[in-house]
């Protein structure tokens, strides 16, 4: 088949990423569309930064361990030279191969060590960014469980069987009542019916995220093109953001994943505030490793700057600091702040509040993780700034 002529092409300018947004929600790793010249046509879900900007080639081609194995025609998952697990699904229409359906691009719990092994120095040599820029993609890839990697396998597999129906149906003008077409619809329509269900439980969510997702990093793109560095770093931070804080199930994280989205929250609000905000995070490598509910911390934070740091007219600065006692971990959130009014610190204590910052169940949530004896305390709050700490237990139920 003539590739100047492929029907991909067309597909694609008919909306292709609408079709299947409903159950693109179902996972959050990278899923993309690409042709047999390794050109990125589509990014349903987006890459990890690091695979984007470090080994992508220029013009938004696929890495060569993607391409060297563009030969074959099955389905396979394969490990990069960096340890990432990566899938690729070739999409066929009449035996002819068209493009594939590639992603996954994560680390297992059991090979996450490799990202720490990785040669940054030699990355920079060869590709030029800034070391702190390729040790910030590097610390960002994420490790996912093996069920997550499985469901998100049947999702590329899905999409790259109903991409190639749709190919051969336009090729070919197919009977729509072919069984194969049947079954797949049968099992769209199930998927369908799942993802009823889950925006059911968010009705609050009026913009698709991974629409929103998409549109922030095509827009960082054109910033990378354009050369504006500050303002691509900046999208992808709140694209970041935004992709973490919909994380809402209620699990634990690792203490890490959680300071590295409020320092992508706190870069935001420093390119924001210039000098009137400064900010400090002093937690080792070993504390990170633990875990904690998600979405704890950075509420906290939150609440520092808007409450103690923004109405002071010089700014202020936040220190983030943890340090193991024990059998427990004390996590300090500190800044030298207005302090809580009287009337903050009222409605901060109640179990609901406006600023989605409720003590008292952030409180009751580490108690039913954790213990009576754990918890989050309000250690200080006047003209002086405010202290605030969570303890958790450094017993296995709060290791990685």
């Amino acid at each position: 088949m003539n590739k100047n002529n492929n029907p991909l092409d067309k597909l694609i300018a008919s909306d292709l990423y609408a079709r299947y947004s409903g159950i693109l929600s179902l996972s959050n790793i990278s899923l993309f569309l690409v042709n047999t010249d390794g050109d990125i046509l589509l990014e349903f879900i987006p890459s990890p930064d690091f695979c984007t900007h470090v080994c992508q080639e220029r013009g938004g081609r696929v890495c060569p361990d993607y391409r060297c194995r563009f030969s074959s025609d099955q389905a396979a998952s394969f490990v990069c030279r960096y340890g990432l697990k990566n899938i690729l699904v070739p999409i066929k229409a009449d035996d002819d191969i068209l493009g594939y359906i590639g992603g996954m691009q994560v680390y297992l719990p059991d090979t996450e060590y490799q990202k720490y092994m990785i040669d940054v120095q030699s990355l920079q040599d060869e590709k030029s960014p800034e070391l702190e820029y390729i040790a910030r993609t590097i610390a960002s890839l994420k490790t996912v469980e093996s069920n997550k990697i499985e469901i998100h396998e049947q999702l590329c597999g899905h999409i790259a069987k109903n991409i190639s129906l749709d190919l051969t149906e336009s090729i070919n003008h197919v009977d729509s009542e072919d069984p194969d077409v049947a079954r797949l619809s049968i099992e769209k329509e199930i998927l369908e019916k799942k993802i009823i269900d889950l925006e059911a439980k968010n009705m609050s969510l009026v913009i698709n995220p991974h629409f929103l997702f998409n549109t922030l990093n095509c827009i960082a793109r054109i910033a990378y093109f354009e050369h504006s560095h500050t303002t691509e770093e900046l999208i992808y931070c709140l694209s970041d953001l935004l992709r973490y804080n919909l994380k809402q199930e209620d699990q634990l994280h690792t203490i890490g994943s959680e300071i590295d989205n409020i320092e992508k929250y706190l870069y935001i609000q420093k390119i924001r505030f210039k000098n009137r905000l400064e900010y400090e995070i002093n937690i080792s490598d070993k504390i990170k490793s633990y875990r904690i509910p998600n979405m704890v911390i950075q509420p906290i934070v939150e609440n520092a700057l808007i409450h103690g740091i923004t109405p002071k007219r010089d700014g202020g600065k936040i220190c983030i600091n943890a340090e193991e006692d024990k059998n427990q971990i004390i996590i300090s959130i500190i800044d030298n702040g207005n302090g809580f009014s009287k009337s903050v610190l009222e409605g901060i204590r109640q179990a609901e509040n406006t600023s989605g910052l409720g003590f008292r169940s952030t409180d009751n949530r580490l108690k039913r993780y954790y213990g009576d004896e754990f918890g989050l305390e309000i250690v200080k709050s006047d003209y002086s700034g405010s202290t605030i700490t969570i303890t958790i237990s450094s017993q296995p139920i709060g290791r990685g």
